[in-house]
């Protein structure tokens, strides 16, 4: 039995130019780190030929072709297990709809779990490939890169998207202070209401052509917000989150709404100095940057919300455990 340890993220500055339709044309860059909460991915040999597939729903069939998961069907015919297997996924937080990239965290948790069960060693660099060949390539998910890449290799990462295709991933070297200070002063607000990203990621994708100036002004701030987080200027990283997310709200119409505008402000009132709906938008998780001394009245600001805990993870995809016959 193979388990597989897969992190959410969180992205600060940039996410919109890691689209393919942008990136080859401009290159692209984000600023994103991965965090403690994470996507499991389990798989056990079975005695009979059949595939079990456990998630929101169970299935079982007899080949690959029947499966109705796509992700879990393509990442089977890419490494080549093709029966007598039960795969389950299990999540920390609602597994679709809350901008933590849970699906590329899932896709790239299920290569790993299925390599690892045909005893294949892989580079992250792999895992994040073909995470991205299946759901943009294979399952045309209107959707950009930086999810599979974060999930893959972990870290707090400057991810850099090239014309070529080719993507350079850096390690943000900011030193324990500043990230014990960035485990602090960042928070992340469930609004409880989760949507289906795919319809915002489409409106956003067709309006690249004329959103081309406010991607380039939202892949300009990765580096500011790298030189402020190296610096420990938490205060200004704020500052920047705020920018990029009234960039964002521009990108497409399902972005935000009159009532996340609404606790948005109310936040920020309260004291904080910036923040963005994580992902595509329109719900799921509204992360935030505020000074210790500030954040009991935005808590009470958005009582009305629940509030998730988190750090930021060091490791990405790996497994925690293998045990085979």
């Amino acid at each position: 039995m193979i388990v597989v340890r897969t992190p959410l993220r969180i992205s600060f500055v940039g996410g919109g130019s890691d689209f393919p339709d942008y990136y080859r044309a401009h290159g692209g860059a984000v600023l994103s780190t991965a965090i403690d909460k994470y996507v499991y991915v389990i798989v056990k040999e079975r005695f009979d030929d059949q595939i079990y597939i456990n998630y929101s729903r169970k299935e079982i069939v007899d080949s690959v072709a029947d499966i109705q998961h796509e992700l879990v069907r393509e990442a089977m015919r890419i490494t080549g297990v093709d029966r007598g297997v039960e795969i389950t996924t299990l999540a920390d937080v609602p597994s679709s709809g809350t901008g933590l990239g849970s699906s590329s965290s899932i896709t790239v948790g299920l290569l790993q779990a299925l390599y690892a069960y045909k005893g294949v060693l892989v580079t992250a660099e792999q895992l994040a490939q073909q995470a991205c060949e299946i759901e943009i390539e294979r399952c045309k998910k209107p959707i950009g890169k930086q999810d599979q890449y974060i999930a893959a290799f972990g870290g707090l990462r400057v991810i850099q998207f090239h014309p070529d295709n080719s993507v350079a991933v850096q390690s943000v070297d900011c030193g324990e202070a500043v990230r014990q200070q960035l485990n602090r002063e960042l928070l992340l607000f469930y609004t409880d209401v989760t949507r289906i990203a795919g319809g915002v990621l489409q409106e956003q994708q067709q309006n690249i052509p004329a959103r081309r100036g406010e991607l380039a002004e939202m892949a300009a701030l990765v580096e500011p917000g790298r030189v402020c987080i190296c610096g420990g200027d938490l205060v200004r990283l704020g500052e920047l989150l705020h920018r990029g997310w009234e960039l964002k709200k521009g990108l497409a119409s399902g972005v935000s709404s009159t009532w996340i505008d609404g606790l948005y402000a109310a936040a920020r009132d309260a004291g904080a100095t910036g923040g963005k709906i994580a992902g595509a938008g329109g719900g799921g998780f509204l992360l935030l940057h505020c000074p210790l001394d500030r954040q009991s009245m935005v808590r009470a600001a958005l009582s009305e919300l629940r509030e998730l805990p988190f750090s930021l993870e060091r490791d990405g995809s790996r497994v925690i455990f293998n045990i085979r016959p």
